[in-house]
């Protein structure tokens, strides 16, 4: 596979297999926009339509599930299962009720999710998860059985609203279902965990380790270096829609009517049993007891507000608040959770139907779903604080084929006004979110679509800056490396990304942003090649490299990888002769606060020391080129190396060598960096280069980083040659190679060293 090619594949998109289908064959009632999504999510064959209110979910699912063929079963939300039979007759499709196998028939069938154990069938061609955003409130065995359930079906489509940008767990459900990726897998690809963690020493040397997490348990924000990628990821099987210009398309007859939401205080003068004066709202259990103390005080508002002709919801979160409404208002129909399905159904049609003018019951039971454009006003009967309950409730009137204004009234004791304060604070940081997602992710699914060309202007560039005894290349060590002629290089040494995720840059051309170590290896091996080609016959390269911890989120285990023993395997299959390795010590306490390792903390000594282990130590691998080494390395007689320090280098454990013995990097790393940079000690650079090149020599390191290889090849007298890929660090190695070489000039030790001839590098026009 040729560079270019393999880093296409790099790019975590999710192919399709689904059909090609002709945007004729999809139903003339659809909208534009409905049919091209519908001819995407049939070609994807898995995906899913994250559609807000009102855009047409319904005939999209029936539409796809028809174009595929075959046996296909909708599972919906309790209340929404008749709506869905009612709505596909409209585009001329047959859609069957099955509570269990027997009522199954070919074609198009539809249930419960409380129905989803009697349905034992799993030959269908392909399934559709209607408002699937609940599976985020079902528990975990129930997501994992509708997974497993249906982890062979070809066809899969999840349809739901536009979920909030920030719910990872959301998008991890849908991910999983469809078969994208596992959570852990998107989790530790995309995200970081936002937990913050103190760490510091006690005056007894021990590890004090302090954490801050949230009530909620583990949070986690996107990467930083990742959010171009994710959302990129994201749009090849998920489709984001609030209205249809989002995706280039007209919004008439899709412009909403204005929304009214007023707030009605109540004055309620209440004070809690235990308490002399009220003294402010404090948790879920208080706000409860607030709530049912002021219901009959609010109960003769929600009786005038539903009164006259229109048709009104009264939206109720207790028992006792739904069954006062319903007496209260004489001609209101409640409805409840332990009405049968058939009861639900009935009640739910004549509301739409106008048979009923008062509809009581509580957002779980008809505040997904459902069409009730029909009305145009509704009461909260008190609230509580979710922000998307209260959204879904709102958006059952407030959709799309609404003709009227819709009319919102909340009634809230005067002691709540800090829930609706609350709910409205949130509605308006989604609010920003997502219109922060549908900006970055219109743009790929405009793509998808084939509304916009398929390239996008990427921000890989080149340059080169040369000293008198450096050229510094900003750009990929795999393109650059080109440029330098066969066998002109006197020895390399590097430290690589230690294949980790998104963490310097989020270019696929970053080794960092590989899925998993065979792409990482597969990457690396282009490097490795060209190494190889470019060094001198029986010359070495030194490579920095150490184990690495292995995660539950991402290796499903905890433990440690032989990461350095997996760079001498990539090594040999490329043809170097490995030829030796030296460990550098490290100070346990010191890696302990800077991994928040807890194998190296005291407690787990005291604890159980099965959950002990020793530091994690550099290895500094040496490979060989075969080949005679035409000019000898002389470095006793250059007077860098004596007989007692060669016994103490050749012992094969480094000693000696300060952990903060670097270059200056802080003002390398850029504000959006998920981890400072580490550059190699100078003194393990300053053994490699004194023990394996000559002076005047050429030393190149193709992960150049702030330049602290090239920084010590040019202190000791050789020529330097460095490649990075990350701007930011380019220049500020450029900077400590000018700095280095300033002072070298006053030095005669130095002043001999000539300029890199122009024999080293490929008669090829440099790209700036």
């Amino acid at each position: 596979m040729i560079y270019e090619e393999f880093l296409e594949s790099k790019k975590k998109l999710i192919l399709p297999t689904g059909k090609i289908v002709s945007p004729d064959t999809v139903h003339k009632k659809l909208f534009d926009f409905q049919r091209d999504i519908v001819v995407w999510a049939v070609k994807r064959g898995r995906c899913a339509v994250f559609a807000d209110t009102g855009l047409g979910k319904t005939f999209i699912q029936i539409e796809w599930a028809r174009l595929l063929g075959g046996h296909s079963l909708i599972v919906a939300p309790l209340s929404v299962a008749r709506q869905t039979i009612r709505e596909a007759k409209k585009i001329g499709v047959s859609v069957t009720y099955a509570k269990n196998d027997s009522q199954l028939v070919a074609g198009i069938n539809i249930t419960n999710y409380e129905n989803i154990d009697n349905i034992e069938r799993n030959d269908f061609n392909s399934v559709v998860l209607d408002e699937s955003s609940i599976l985020k409130s079902f528990d975990g065995a129930t997501r994992k059985k509708l997974c497993k359930k249906f982890a062979k079906t070809p066809y899969r489509l999840c349809c739901t609203a536009t979920p909030a940008p920030n719910d990872q767990t959301e998008i991890g459900n849908h991910a999983e279902f469809l078969g994208v990726c596992t959570m852990p897998e998107m989790l530790s690809t995309y995200f970081v965990n936002a937990n913050k963690t103190t760490e510091y020493l006690s005056d007894s040397g021990h590890l004090i380790r302090k954490k801050h997490s949230n009530k909620h348990g583990t949070e986690w924000r996107l990467r930083y270096h990742a959010m171009q990628e994710y959302y990129r990821w994201l749009s090849s099987w998920a489709m984001a829609i609030r209205k249809p210009s989002d995706l280039g398309y007209s919004d008439d007859g899709y412009i909403l009517p204005p929304l009214t939401v007023t707030p009605i205080y109540i004055d309620s003068h209440f004070v809690p049993e235990d308490e002399l004066f009220f003294t402010g709202l404090r948790g879920i259990a208080h706000r409860s007891s607030v709530r049912k103390g002021t219901i009959e005080k609010k109960i003769q508002e929600v009786v005038r507000l539903s009164s006259g002709k229109d048709q009104v919801i009264v939206w109720c979160g207790l028992d006792y608040e739904s069954k006062l409404a319903t007496k209260s208002i004489p001609d209101a129909v409640e409805v409840t959770g332990s009405d049968s399905p058939e009861s639900k159904a009935k009640a739910f049609e004549d509301f739409q139907d106008g048979k009923i003018r008062v509809l009581v019951t509580k957002p779980k039971i008809g505040g997904f779903g459902m069409n009730f454009q029909n009305a145009h006003r509704m009461i909260f009967f008190g609230m509580n604080d979710s922000w998307e309950t209260f959204y879904q409730c709102i958006r059952r009137e407030y959709r799309f084929g609404q003709k009227k204004a819709v009319e919102v009234s909340c009634i809230l004791a005067d002691v709540e006004q800090q829930i609706y304060d609350n709910v409205v604070s949130k509605g308006n940081n989604a609010d920003r979110m997502m219109n922060g997602l549908i900006e970055v992710m219109s743009t790929y699914e405009k793509m998808e679509i084939g509304k916009m060309e398929t390239k996008i202007q990427t921000d890989y560039k080149e340059e080169t800056v040369k000293g008198d005894s450096f050229t510094a290349m900003l750009g990929d060590s795999s393109v650059r490396l080109k440029e330098l002629k066969d066998e002109s290089i006197d020895m390399s040494v590097y430290s690589p990304p230690f294949a980790d995720l998104y963490t310097y840059s989020a270019t696929e051309r970053d080794l960092g942003n590989s899925h998993n170590w065979n792409e990482f290896f597969s990457h690396y091996s282009f490097i490795i090649k060209e190494i190889l080609r470019v060094t001198k016959a029986g010359r070495v390269t030194c490579v920095h490299s150490s184990d690495i911890p292995a995660m539950q989120m991402k290796d499903g285990y905890i433990g440690i990888r032989d990461f350095p023993g997996a760079v001498i395997r990539a090594y040999e299959k490329e043809g170097w002769i490995f030829y030796g390795r030296a460990i550098v010590t490290k100070n346990p306490q010191a890696q302990a606060i800077r991994t928040k390792s807890k194998a190296l903390l005291f407690a787990s000594l005291r604890k159980d020391s099965a959950d002990s282990r020793p530091a994690l130590l550099d290895h500094i691998l040496i490979f060989l080129k075969p080949g005679e080494n035409d000019i000898p390395i002389t470095p006793v007689a250059n007077g860098e190396i004596d007989n007692e320090k060669w016994i103490d280098w050749a012992g094969g454990i480094w000693t000696g060598i300060s952990e903060s013995d670097t270059l200056q990097y802080t003002t390398a790393r850029d504000k959006n960096d998920e981890k400072h940079i580490c550059p190699l000690q100078l003194g393990t650079i300053e053994r490699c280069i004194k023990l394996y090149s000559n002076p005047g020599e050429t030393v190149l390191t193709p992960f150049m980083g702030i330049g602290s290889e090239a920084y010590q090849a040019i202190r000791f007298g050789r020529k330097a040659i460095g490649i990075e890929l990350k701007e930011s660090y380019f220049q500020i190695a450029v900077d400590n190679l000018k700095e280095i070489e300033r002072q070298s000039t006053a030095d005669t030790l130095f002043s001999v060293v000539e300029n890199i001839p122009d024999s080293t590098f490929m008669e090829t026009e440099t790209i700036d």
